[in-house]
């Protein structure tokens, strides 16, 4: 009985990326992604701090508020609690998925961990331009870069999903200000720019800016819509 030929039992490498795995080409020896993944993937990283600049506007945060039209029969019309733009244009988000990336690679190439960057806004870019830089690398030596490719697929595809149903800049109404003055609460109809992250009232001057004293707003919103609600339910 004769043995097989070696070259039947050889099983020609694959591409580690899930969704791909497709025959590496002979050109492509000893690499673990193939080069279109490669090339998909740098194109997703350079977009990647387009995508943050355009979710972190209050257009996103505000997307379902409705407009301006006149008078409204709501007196404390919410701010949306947009929770999917947060949840990426936050601390825990966009940038901290980045970094996981980086500080695996950094293990791998036996580098020191990266330092803290700052807010998001300003470590998102040095996340990519180390991502950027070490793409080559990790497609050809790194083992594990197939789940890092796919990680960063859905991240893009989360991000290009809700940027592209960002509304046109206008004015939306966000509700009354909560401000406490001597004589009770400011209650002044607060409206706010897509185009920008300023709240201000013109009544009593409260300014509110940024993603941290957005939600100190709605919070403070809330608070007051439910001790109204209790003051009026013990009137009664």
């Amino acid at each position: 009985m004769h043995d097989h030929p070696a070259e039947l039992d050889y099983e020609w490498p694959t591409c580690v990326t899930p969704r791909c795995n497709r025959r590496l080409w002979v050109a492509e020896a000893g690499r673990w992604a193939c080069r279109p993944c490669e090339d998909a993937t740098a194109r997703r990283i350079a977009e990647l701090p387009g995508l943050f600049t355009q979710l972190d506007t209050t257009a996103m945060l505000m997307k379902g508020a409705s407009r301006i039209s006149g008078p409204s029969g709501s007196k404390t019309p919410p701010i949306p609690p947009r929770l999917d733009v947060l949840n990426l244009v936050g601390p825990g988000g966009i940038a901290a998925r980045l970094a996981a990336i980086e500080d695996a690679w950094r293990k791998v190439l036996g580098w020191t961990v990266a330092p803290w960057r700052g807010s998001p806004a300003e470590a998102i870019p040095k996340h990519v331009a180390f991502l950027a830089n070490n793409l080559l690398w990790a497609c050809s030596s790194y083992e594990s870069v197939g789940q890092d490719i796919d990680d960063l697929r859905k991240l893009h595809g989360e991000c290009a999903a809700l940027a592209a149903g960002e509304k046109r800049p206008g004015r939306v109404a966000i509700g009354l200000c909560p401000v406490r003055l001597d004589d009770g609460w400011c209650g002044t109809a607060l409206t706010a720019s897509t185009a920008s992250h300023r709240v201000h009232c013109g009544s009593c001057g409260a300014r509110w800016d940024g993603l941290g004293e957005w939600r100190e707003l709605r919070a403070t919103q809330e608070a007051v819509t439910a001790e109204q609600a209790q003051e009026t339910g013990a009137a009664a």
